[in-house]
């Protein structure tokens, strides 16, 4: 699958986004080493503590339907400058590859391309085997 796919079915959930508060819509989408794509998109309640980013919703998404092996995730925006995930869904993301490719997209076209090591250089993972080290 080429990037602009990718990308194409996080525009898709996007539209899905429920975002009443902050009408920030975000749409995602991951991509499986076997080439399956599952979507999700950001659900926010009041409590702002218990809103679903999209990228965790997507990874939810794969996970319920028994895909563990995920290569990369794009994510879209209505923003002007392509957003990064934050930090907890970079951290679950690490869960499952931190080296995925991650593409930031905007609905306008503007787009950004990084690996998950770059944006998470020392995932909690690695903290927590040096712990069983010591």
């Amino acid at each position: 699958m080429v990037d602009s796919e990718l990308i194409d079915a996080a525009a898709k959930a996007r539209a899905m986004a429920y975002a009443p508060y902050s009408k920030f819509t975000v749409g995602a989408a991951v991509l499986t080493k076997q080439g399956k794509v599952f979507v999700g998109c950001n659900v926010e309640n009041l409590s702002l503590g218990l809103t679903i980013c999209a990228e965790r919703s997507a990874v939810a998404a794969a996970i319920a339907q028994g895909s563990k092996d995920l290569a990369a995730i794009a994510i879209v925006t209505g923003s002007k400058k392509p957003a990064a995930p934050c930090g907890a869904c970079r951290q679950v993301l690490a869960e499952f590859n931190p080296t995925m490719r991650v593409l930031a997209a905007t609905v306008d076209g503007a787009s950004q391309r990084f690996e998950l090591s770059e944006l998470l250089p020392v995932p909690t993972q690695g903290i927590l085997e040096t712990a069983k080290n010591v």
